[in-house]
């Protein structure tokens, strides 16, 4: 099965006031060449993120985006530390009754101290616990992005079959123009000998015979189109191919298709034939630049 080379997959998690989004983005690429943005938090994982990602795809250029921040749109749990607020309230009085003031300890001079408050935010001091979070949902967009790049693959897919086929009704025309055109030039070559016989030349009638098989052996195309419809049968057996390296693979078959037809039309001599591998090229240029989005 195919798979495209540009696609995109996300995932996205809020626990505890904590927005963890994890995006993957993909484009053709000969290679594959893979590019990670990370929190400080997790830059130590980065080589991790890389190794995840390249154990899932053989070629592309694909960009790892993975952000973590405090939602403002989800509440954040905020309590307060009791047993903080009653050594300060100690605190606060000893030095009111050593000081010999007789000022109330108010509210106010209990804000004075912020770690009495404890939020939900310590998510992202754990490391640990926020690296298990994100593999997890780096793994989600990983599944995401390939389903992704398969679907477009099944699209080429059709496309490549749909024209191969078109191809293969095109030679079929082409074989029959050529036997016909194989018919014309015996008997031309066969006129110009008795034309030649039929004057006070000297020759060899066996040099003119054996001259005119190897001109009309030179513009046998058989095998040509014998070898063309072997790189069809390939190339369609290779769409359905689950192994990686498809992409390359079909390219090869594509170049020897490209090399039978040129061969063809400098074998025919013939406008008709000419004017049909015009069309078989056209098509096969098509397949050429869908397949350099294929891994």
């Amino acid at each position: 099965m195919l798979e495209s080379m540009t696609g995109y997959g996300s995932a996205e998690s809020v626990e505890n006031g904590v927005r963890t989004l994890v995006e993957l983005r993909s484009v053709n690429n000969r290679f594959a060449e893979i590019s990670v943005k990370l929190p400080r938090q997790l830059l130590s994982f980065e080589l991790e993120v890389r190794e995840l990602i390249r154990a899932h795809f053989q070629r592309g250029k694909i960009s790892a985006f993975i952000q973590v921040q405090i939602d403002e749109e989800q509440p954040i749990s905020i309590s307060v530390n009791t047993v903080k607020v009653k050594a300060y309230k100690e605190l606060l009085n000893t030095l009111k009754r050593e000081s010999g003031l007789d000022t109330p300890v108010l509210l106010e001079h209990f804000l004075k101290f912020p770690d009495i408050f404890e939020n939900g935010t310590t998510s992202l001091e754990n490391v640990d616990q926020l690296w298990m979070l994100v593999k997890t949902l780096l793994l989600e967009a990983i599944a995401c992005l390939k389903g992704m790049r398969r679907r477009e693959g099944e699209e080429l897919s059709v496309d490549f079959s749909k024209r191969i086929s078109e191809i293969e009704g095109t030679l079929g025309h082409i074989t029959t123009l050529a036997s016909d055109n194989l018919d014309a030039v015996r008997k031309r070559l066969a006129a110009k000998v008795e034309a030649i016989a039929s004057k006070d030349l000297v020759y060899s009638r066996d040099r003119l015979e054996m001259e005119m098989v190897l001109a009309a052996d030179k513009l046998d195309i058989t095998e040509e189109l014998i070898r063309f419809a072997s790189h069809n049968k390939f190339f369609l057996e290779e769409l359905n191919n689950d192994e990686s390296g498809t992409g390359r693979k079909l390219n090869f078959l594509l170049q020897e298709q490209l090399r039978e037809a040129n061969t063809i039309a400098s074998k025919s001599q013939n406008a008709e034939i000419s004017q049909k591998i015009v069309q078989v090229k056209e098509d096969l240029e098509k397949i050429r630049e869908q397949l350099q989005n294929i891994e």
